[in-house]
């Protein structure tokens, strides 16, 4: 198994509670849970496990118990493998016990969020072992599904990883489109550097050697080497070095992350971890 696992603290609750409400409202509609509500009575108490049926690194342990918590606030959970561990194949991540109806009717939201989040964790954590021996961070990007971004990001860092921005407002990052429409990186640079606070940092995304001449000179805190082949990379990173922050980014994958690591670059970003990891595979098994 690729790294190894620690406790990660768990998202504040103000950060999901709204997104697993819409996603229970979502799944029973105006009508409720019509196969549950029919076959199982309303005072039946159950137990059940959340399993995780392939190894991987867990995330989202507190969103998918808040589904049953939602529906039923006397369901009580037991957690067994907290976020950042690794789990092996059929380890049980948590335990819940309370009213069946709302442990059933809560199953497919919670397997969604812990299933999603630790499908991140686990791609996070597997791409910062590929980058091992290297001082390189693995980061995220905001190629996140909508509404989900804290969760995502947190399952990021729950890998193992750590985060890019959060958003537009936190900061400044000029990309070809901002340069285009400045006239060139040395204006975008001194639009932004006037209009941001002191704290801002200033990111430029360049393609070429003469684009990262540019935005060095114009003082830029961060460059995002764009695509770059690895002997460009490496020229790039060393022209930067003590001047700016270096991130890599574009196509990287666990494959080819330790040869772009190894051009000494400080960051490595992948937008896939968000986009497109794979879910982990966990399931709910009611105890007979």
């Amino acid at each position: 198994m690729a790294g190894e696992g620690r406790p990660h603290p768990p998202p504040w609750p103000l950060l999901y509670e709204e997104a697993v409400r819409r996603a229970l409202a979502e799944d029973l509609g105006r009508a409720g849970d019509l196969t549950t509500d029919a076959i199982v009575p309303a005072n039946r108490l159950a137990e059940a496990r959340l399993v995780a049926r392939a190894a991987g690194r867990i995330a989202g342990v507190e969103p998918a118990l808040a589904a049953f918590r939602l529906l039923d606030p006397s369901v009580e959970a037991e957690v067994a493998l907290a976020d950042g561990s690794d789990a092996e194949a059929g380890a049980t991540i948590a335990t819940v016990r309370g009213p069946a109806r709302a442990i059933l009717a809560a199953e497919r939201t919670a397997l969604n969020f812990l299933g999603h989040l630790s499908g991140i964790a686990t791609a996070t954590r597997d791409l910062v072992a590929a980058v091992a021996g290297h001082p390189a961070r693995i980061i995220c990007t905001r190629k996140t599904t909508p509404g989900l971004r804290a969760l995502e990001k947190h399952a990021v860092r729950a890998g193992g990883g750590a985060n890019h921005r959060f958003g537009l407002d936190d900061a400044v990052l000029i990309k070809d489109n901002h340069v285009a429409l400045a006239g060139g990186v040395v204006p975008a640079v001194g639009r932004a550097r006037a209009a941001s606070g002191h704290l801002v940092k200033i990111e430029v995304e360049v393609d070429t050697l003469d684009q990262l001449d540019e935005a060095l000179a114009a003082g830029a805190d961060a460059v995002l080497l764009d695509n770059m082949p690895l002997d460009v990379l490496r020229r790039a990173v060393e022209r930067a070095r003590g001047c700016a922050i270096t991130e890599a980014s574009g196509g990287i994958t666990v494959e080819t992350a330790a040869a772009v690591a190894a051009t000494g670059v400080d960051l490595i970003s992948a937008g896939w971890l968000t986009h497109s990891a794979p879910a982990l595979d966990v399931s709910l098994e009611v105890a007979g």
